[in-house]
Parts: structure tokens; sequence; C-alpha cells
């Protein structure tokens, strides 16, 4: 018998051969577990990254770790998948775990997937903002701001999330957000739906009194609570009152005047008008529509308001140059990529072709 054979024998009769062994079996298990997880969750959590521009990949890793796979007692009693707790904003079902401290309340759920909403929504947090600025694909960025911002307080936390995340090749979902849509076969989502209710709301706002008519819907300048609203990909934004400058907006919304200038790309100078849309978070790399199509005058900047998508965005997408005058008709891409001859990705394609 060799020497190392020896060796393991006696550690087994000294500790206890399951103590030894057993390990193993724990850890196969825990990846078939988190797999099998993975298949029934990827989807929900791809269309969470599609409504809310969060990486499916967070989500996921987040979903396996504090759910335990899915059968902690929090997920299985109470349908929270994220350990996410009450708050004084909170006003749903509640349930009590030991946790930080003792008999900490939990927030209580009617199925799982009203919980991966919830968590999308507890990001919008401005808490969360500067997790808005990074890429989709940076899941290591995403991993530590969430450990930075006080998500969990295990000090590990962004390393676990970054080895899930690396260990079950879940960042592909995040790469180009249609694309992992198309990929995990998903044939409906409810970001699609809205977007179908959602545009004629969209062309009706941008007909020829288009400014009139958003002024009209806005809040007026009563002294009231202002509100904060949300687009449909998840930024917050308000509608401009009369006699609102940076500087007040920063006093009344507690923000910096630098944060209205880089989030809406406006000069120090600039003046809102009333109903005008201002950006109170980043905007994206892509929109909630598919297309628009360019009205007499308008500029790169315009669309860029109004949809909550940046304008290097749309000038890379649409290959444009930086100062280039719109023609009137345009049809631009507020999603996807165009080849040089114009044409859209293959899966954007398909998406489309589902969509008409």
């Amino acid at each position: 018998m060799s020497l190392f054979k020896t060796t393991v024998l006696r550690i087994a009769s000294l500790l206890g051969t399951c103590v030894l062994f057993c390990g193993i079996g724990i850890f196969a298990n825990d990846d078939v577990s988190s797999e099998d997880y993975i298949d029934k969750w990827k989807k929900e959590a791809v269309s969470q990254m599609i409504e809310y521009n969060i990486p499916a990949s967070i989500t996921l890793a987040q979903g396996i770790l504090e759910s335990g796979n899915g059968v902690s007692t929090l997920a299985l009693k109470s349908n929270n998948h994220f350990g996410i707790k009450c708050h004084s904003d909170w006003v749903g079902g509640r349930t009590y775990h030991d946790d930080d401290e003792k008999g900490e309340c939990f927030r209580v759920y009617d199925h799982p997937k009203d919980s991966y909403e919830d968590h999308s929504k507890f990001l919008l947090k401005s808490r969360y903002a500067m997790l808005f600025e990074l890429d989709l694909d940076d899941y290591k960025g995403w991993a530590k701001g969430l450990k930075k911002c006080g998500y969990a307080t295990n000090p590990e936390y962004a390393e676990r999330l970054i080895t899930l995340i690396e260990r079950h090749n879940l960042n592909v979902l995040d790469v180009e957000g249609h694309d992992a849509l198309a990929e995990v076969g998903r044939s409906e989502s409810k970001v699609e739906t809205e977007i179908v209710k959602e545009q004629h709301v969209i062309s009706d706002r941008l007909g020829s009194e288009s400014k009139a008519r958003t002024a009209r819907n806005s809040p007026t300048n009563d002294g009231g609570a202002r509100r904060i609203r949300t687009t449909e990909h998840g930024i917050q934004f308000v509608f401009a009152r009369e006699g609102d400058t940076q500087k007040s907006l920063g006093k009344e919304l507690d923000m910096m005047p630098w944060q209205f200038r880089k989030y809406n790309g406006v000069a120090k100078s600039h003046v809102f008008n009333l109903g005008d849309k201002i950006y109170l978070q980043p905007k994206k790399n892509h929109a909630a529509y598919t297309w628009h199509t360019v009205r007499l005058g308008q500029t790169i900047w315009e669309i860029s308001q109004i949809y909550g998508i940046k304008t290097s965005a749309i000038i890379r997408k649409n290959r444009l140059n930086q100062n280039e005058s719109l023609q009137a008709g345009t049809k631009l891409s507020l999603q996807w990529p165009l080849s040089k001859e114009g044409e859209l990705p293959w899966y954007a394609k398909l998406i489309t072709a589902k969509e008409s």
C-alpha cells in the first residue's frame, strides 16, 4: 500500500470517513442544485435585465446565494429569494427571522417572481445609483458595488457572487441583452407587452404639439410634493416646473447641480423648460423602444431626453457623426447596433419579428 493511501486511511480513521469524504458530495449536490435554480430562473433574470438594466448574472448569483438555491426557509415559506428586509416603505406581508439582529422583519411575496421584480425595484433606490453607471457586462464591478453600497454585511459577499458567476458562466446571459433573451428561448416578455401598450403613448407625445402636451400632463407648479417617476427601463426622472434651476432642484431633491448636468447632458447655463424631463440617474445604452422616427428639426440630444438613452449610444448604434444633423423621417435604432448596410443583427430580427 502506498504511503499516500496509508496516510488517507489514517486520517479517515481519526476524523471519521464522513467528515473526510462527505464534503465532496455536498459540493456536488450544491452544483446540481445551483444548475437547477439557474435553469428555472434564468429567463426571469434576463427579463429583469431588459426591463431594469441590472445584469442577469448578478440577479441569479444573488438569488442562488441569498436563497440557498431556492430552498432556504425564507424562500420556501415567504417566496423571498433575495433576503430583502421590510424597511419603512414596505406595506406587504411580513415574517420574522434572526439575521444581523434577533427577530428582523423580512418581506413576504405571493410568488417568487414578485421577489425578482421587487429586487430590481429595490436596486433603483438612490443608495445604489452608482451601480447604473457601470456597463451591463461588468459583473465584477456590480458585485463589488453591491457590497460597497451595503446590500450585505458579509465581507466576502462580492467575491462569493463573482465565484458563482464564473463557476456557472452566468455572464454569458449579460452579453447583448436581447441576444441572451433569444438564447434562452423566451417567447414572450412583459417588457415587450408593455412596449406595445406604450407605443401609442409615445407616438402621441411626439406629435406636432408634443411639448405643449407634455407640459399639460406634467405636475403643475403648485408647491406640492414633486413626484419622482421611473422610465420603462428603470431611470428615475421628474418633470420640470416653471422656475426650476439646477440649484433649486439640487436643494429640493438632495442632489448636486453637477449631477443634473451629467445625467441630462446639459451645460451649467442650461435652463429647463416647463414639462421637460429631468433625469436623476444616468441614462442607459438602450431604450425601452426599438425605433424612433426623426421629426423635423430634432437633435440627437432631444431624442436622448425623450427615451433616456445616452447620446453616445444613439450615435454608436446608428453609425452617426457627433454633430450630424438628422433628416426628418430617418429611423434610428434605439436598442441594437446597425450594420454598415443599416441592418439589424440576426437576433434582433428574430425578436422584432415576434413583436410584429
